[in-house]
Formats: C-alpha cells, structure tokens, sequence
C-alpha cells in the first residue's frame, strides 16, 4: 500500500490552491449547515490532505509541520472552517501514528481515514476485564461529523489514586451527537459536542497522554519516521497557524477584490484607493500578515528542526512553539479587525466574506492552545524562571 512517489511540499501546497474557488463556493453552506459540504470532504481527500500525517507504509506520506501549515494556510484562503476542520483531522491522524501497530493497521485500513478528537480530559476510563469502559461529555468535537474514528481525552485513577490523562480511541459512530453547534463563528466546522455511555474499549486503544506529551511513539516501526518523535502539544499547536494564516490571506485579498468599486461614505473619496487612510490600512495590514507568518514558520519549523536533530526539548522551546501559534492568532486578528474597519457597511451582508473571516479569526482566538493571553502568560513564566503551571506543553 505505500505510496513510491511522495508529492513535494510545493505540489501539495499547489493542490490546496487548486481547490480553494470550491471552498469559497461552499462556504455559505457551511455556515448554514452547521458542517462541511460532502463536495469540501472530497476535495480535500483528492488533494491528500487525509494522508499528509499518514505513516508511509500506509500510503501516506509523512508530510512534516511546515507542509502541513502551508497547506493549511491555502485551504483558510478558501474557508476558515474548512482549514480549521483540517488541521484537528490532520493532527488526529498523526496521533494514530503513535499507537500499537495492531490499532494503526486497524484504523489505516480505511484509505484516506479520518480521525477527529478532543485533547480537553472531559471522560472518565475505568479499568474492566481485558479493556476499558469510557464515560463522559466531550464539547467543541471538531470534525466529528466526518470522521471515521476519534480520540477522546479521558482521565483515570492511578494505583496511587491521583487523576491520570488518558486518551481513548473509539469508532465515532459509537459516540452519541449532541446538535449544540450554533455558534458566532467558525460554524461550518460542526464541532458538536459527543458523549459516551459505558462504552467498551479495547486495551490496546487505550494510551497515557504522558508518553504523547513526550513524543514517545508506542509503535516502533514509527521511531524511525521523525514526524512520530515530535511531543503532541508543540506539534499540534504550531501546525494550528496554518488555519489562521489563511484567514487573514483570505480577509487581505477580499479587500482588494472589493476595492476598485468602493468609495469612502460621506467623505469626498469616490475611490477608496486613493484615500491616505486606505494606504496606511494596507500597509499596516502587509506588514501584520508577514509578522504572522513569520510566526507560523518558525514555530513549525522548530518542531521539525527538533525532530530531525534527534535532541530532547527544553520547556523553553516547547513553550516558544505555544508562543509562536499565539502571535500569529494576535497578528491575523489585528490585520482582520483592520480590513474589516475599513470595508464599510456593505461588508456586512451575508454574501460578503469578509464578515465571516471576522468571525472565524474571532472564533479562533478563543481557542485554549492558541489564545493569546494564556500562550504569553505561560511564556512569560519561563523566563521568569517560574515552573509552567501547565503539563501541556
């Protein structure tokens, strides 16, 4: 089953492009539906976007972090909650690739399998028999919808009685859909919440989080693919900047698109162009995207660095992955609040994107592992020599 040819990090990002008029075309779709168009599912599955964070022997192909951020970053240019839908199912798939050869040959079976999660440890796992029993109520299961399989965040009493992180991997059709999913922004990714009722779960499906944390695959045929080394948090965190990249790509060439046809209301400026103020926006706008992307590329290409060198990381570079995705969600919002100002009133009509990447970027900045606040905090910690107060990182 494995692939003979890898396709370039330049021809994956070219067929994320390719695909981004149908995102655009479906994107109203999406809000009103609360999910992905099954035509965005199979666009994304025929560019390889499923298999980017695949194991070669599965025919996948072992993308790393800076691929998966710039293909990420295209896709946003078409959708927001498409990108955002991708990178949990991208980083899911990549999980599998940690587990018991046994359980990947299991879930990779399916060709271009897609598996959804929760990190958030809303569950409950309870030893029983030869497998587990898992309970509980997940929030924000992005992805779910259209996936196959989905790992769910769950915590377990040790032999000393402390609460220990685990992660259950389930058939999602097994969870329970809660239709809670009406939202201000980033609606089309359907993130639903689900929940489990004494549901049987494998042994083998059963992994502690501390070894994810750590980046110590259970699969030794994976030890010896990189992307499998890398700690979850630092790798899933920094591949997140693709999504919010992408969106104030998308918010700078609406602008533009609209541009020529506007004037400013109520001022003697029939040509939006030729305003002083529209030049400073602009400018201000270029220069906030690169800072983001700057952002976005060191922190993906740390990870992949780090990988690659074989080295153990420092809790200062861990964090300074966190930080990295922070500023860029900061950056892509401020360049998006700008763009958004200076589009008027008629930008509000539903047609128009702008007022939906508003509320994505919106929308992403409140996310847990990439709000702003709660990334320069624990950075800032660090470098006051203080212990992170926080095992995810």
């Amino acid at each position: 089953m494995e692939v003979t040819t890898i396709p370039t990090r330049a021809e994956l990002v070219h067929c994320a492009s390719e695909i981004i008029p149908i995102l655009q075309a479906n994107a109203q779709w999406h809000e009103q539906h609360r999910r992905l168009h099954d035509e965005t599912i199979e666009a994304l599955t025929r560019i390889g976007l499923f298999r980017l964070r695949t194991p070669k022997r599965y025919g996948g192909y072992e993308s790393n972090t800076r691929t998966l951020v710039e293909v990420l970053a295209e896709i946003g240019q078409g959708d927001g909650s498409t990108a955002w839908v991708s990178w949990v199912l991208a980083g899911n798939t990549w999980l599998i690739g940690k587990f018991p050869e046994a359980v990947q040959d299991e879930v990779f079976a399916t060709p271009d399998v897609r598996v959804s999660g929760t990190l958030s440890p809303k569950g409950k796992v309870e030893k029983r028999g030869d497998g587990f029993v898992l309970n509980g109520n997940w929030h924000f299961h992005s992805g779910s919808l259209h996936s196959h399989w989905s790992l769910m965040a769950a915590l377990m009493t040790s032999s000393e009685g402390r609460p220990a992180p685990m992660v259950a991997l389930v058939p999602t059709a097994q969870l329970e859909v809660i239709d809670d999913w009406d939202t201000a922004g980033l609606r089309g990714t359907g993130s639903v919440s689900t929940a489990a009722r004494e549901l049987f779960v494998p042994a083998e499906r059963v992994l502690s989080v501390i070894p994810l944390i750590q980046g110590q695959p259970a699969s030794p045929l994976n030890f010896e693919a990189s992307i499998y080394r890398s700690p979850m948090i630092p790798t899933i965190a920094a591949a997140a900047s693709g999504t919010l990249l992408g969106l104030a790509k998308a918010a700078m060439k609406n602008f533009f698109q609209r541009l020529p046809e506007r004037g400013i209301a109520y001022t003697g400026y029939s040509k939006q162009a030729e305003a002083p103020i529209t030049h400073l926006q602009v400018a201000e706008v270029a220069m906030k995207i690169d800072e983001a992307e700057f952002h976005a590329y060191r922190g993906a290409d740390l990870v992949d660095a780090k990988v690659a060198s074989g080295k153990d990381w420092t809790i200062e570079e861990r964090v300074s992955v966190r930080l990295d995705t922070a500023m860029a969600a900061r950056l892509a919002k401020e360049a998006i609040d700008i763009l958004n100002t200076a589009s008027g009133g008629s930008s509000i009509y539903s047609n128009v994107p702008m007022q939906r990447i508003e509320r994505d970027i919106q929308a992403a900045n409140l996310q847990g592992m990439m709000h702003p606040n709660t990334n320069l905090e624990l950075y800032g910690r660090i470098l006051c020599g203080l212990e992170p107060d926080t095992v995810n990182i």
